[in-house]
């Protein structure tokens, strides 16, 4: 099953949430960083991947109808090519907003992930210092690399197949891209600052 959309935008990009529309929209399961930690046996595949293995792109998203977040965000050129029918969406926020969310939370997460998930993250910090950035305190130097990232894709991929969205966009845009109806439910809204924080054994802010 190839996949119908590719999701090149960062974590805290309201990525959670449209995982969760996606599926419903397309009927089965959309990959995020969630389902690695639901199934650890994807973190060989992914590692390879990481450390510029071969990959047969198609056999890592398998039985996947989406892809959303990271690290197969830091793969969509890869992903781009091997689901070339695919909807690329790019999942975007303002940038100081995305910096002050991910300094909350997903930066937190070396210095308060379970042990067994240890060897994960440093893979995934080499990933991030290979294609985005690992300055986490440098604000800066992080929002630059969330800039440069969005950049790259909007340069990469052919306008026809991009959608750019952010998650106050809701549900009209992406079935529009898709060809769907569009739910009579309200969007989606999912992993919030303190739910992640929750999940992390972190104070609320």
């Amino acid at each position: 099953m190839a996949l119908q959309v590719v999701g090149a935008g960062v974590g805290r990009t309201g990525t959670n949430s449209l995982k969760v529309a996606l599926e419903e929209l397309l009927g089965g399961p959309s990959h995020h960083m969630h389902e690695i930690f639901g199934d650890p046996s994807q973190i060989p595949r992914w590692t390879a991947a990481i450390e510029g293995g071969d990959v047969d792109w198609d056999a890592l998203t398998e039985g996947y109808v989406a892809q959303v977040d990271w690290p197969g965000a830091s793969f969509w050129p890869e992903l781009a090519v091997a689901n070339p029918d695919a909807l690329v969406i790019l999942s975007v926020r303002d940038p100081e907003a995305w910096y002050k969310s991910a300094s909350d939370t997903i930066f937190l997460v070396w210095d308060h992930a379970p042990p067994e998930f240890s060897p994960w993250f440093e893979s995934m910090r080499q990933l991030l210092a290979e294609r985005f950035c690992t300055d986490f305190e440098d604000r800066d130097a992080m929002i630059d690399a969330y800039l440069r990232h969005n950049d790259e894709v909007r340069a990469g991929i052919d306008p026809d197949r991009l959608l750019e969205w952010t998650a106050s966009d809701g549900w009209e845009p992406i079935c529009d891209r898709l060809g769907v109806d569009v739910p009579d439910t309200p969007f989606p809204r999912t992993n919030d600052t303190n739910a992640f924080r929750a999940n992390l054994g972190i104070p609320a802010v």
